[in-house]
């Protein structure tokens, strides 16, 4: 045992497998969301009135399910996709098997931030590339996402900022990672100093992240 151990009430070593487990989790399911997000974006800003892909009902189909998930509170959906989450990840506890779940609530929340910005690129950029002759995927890959990317690298900072706190929600229904231990060891052995510790480290993880995020967005705006 090191000398740290002789002041925790649990061992230092579940602290950091707790914290492994969160970064597991908000990484990959934050990946997930940036990689279906995207797409699913563009896809809204197209097909939308005025878009050079104009669908309305493709639009509303998919303005529809994202609006759906979105809607329904993360522990809700937890429960519901129980019976999915199995089908996908053969268990219903642990780390990987909270990623369904988040995976699924990130994706929309993400997707939603991402045509924003999408949204907000001067539409002129997109005439004149289609004046040139650009095609439809050159507009999309050379235009919109460079002139949306600092916005959606900002989004993708308050998405991930989002996991974490709904990794340890997670934790409630034995998920893993800092939630699962606040619970566990905090709430239920009422272990103050549990708690505390907790708290701190995901303080300090979500101002990496954010932190981090906004020296990334000043960067690209910059240039």
């Amino acid at each position: 045992m090191s000398l740290l151990d002789f002041s925790l009430s649990i061992p230092a070593e579940r602290y950091w497998q707790a914290l492994a487990d969160t970064l597991t989790m908000v990484g990959v399911s934050g990946g997930f969301a940036f990689l279906a997000g995207i797409p699913l974006a563009v896809l809204l800003i197209v097909t939308a009135p005025g878009g050079f892909l104009a669908s309305p009902r493709v639009n509303r189909a998919i303005g529809s399910v994202v609006n759906g998930f979105r809607a329904t509170p993360f522990i809700v959906l937890l429960v519901a996709l129980i019976p999915f989450t199995r089908l996908v990840a053969g268990t219903t506890i642990g780390v990987w098997a909270a990623i369904v779940p988040l995976a699924i609530s990130a994706t929309p929340f993400f997707t939603r931030i991402a045509e924003v910005s999408l949204r907000e690129v001067d539409h002129g950029l997109i005439e004149a590339a289609q004046a040139m002759g650009c095609k439809k995927r050159h507009i999309v890959r050379h235009v919109y996402l460079p002139e949306a990317l600092p916005g959606i690298v900002g989004g993708f900072t308050i998405t991930l900022v989002a996991l974490i706190s709904s990794s340890a929600m997670a934790g409630a229904v034995g998920a893993g990672g800092l939630g699962d231990l606040a619970i566990r060891y905090g709430y239920q052995r009422f272990d103050t100093q549990v708690m505390v510790i907790v708290i701190a480290v995901l303080i300090a993880l979500v101002t990496v992240v954010q932190t981090s995020g906004d020296a990334y967005v000043r960067r690209l705006r910059n240039r």
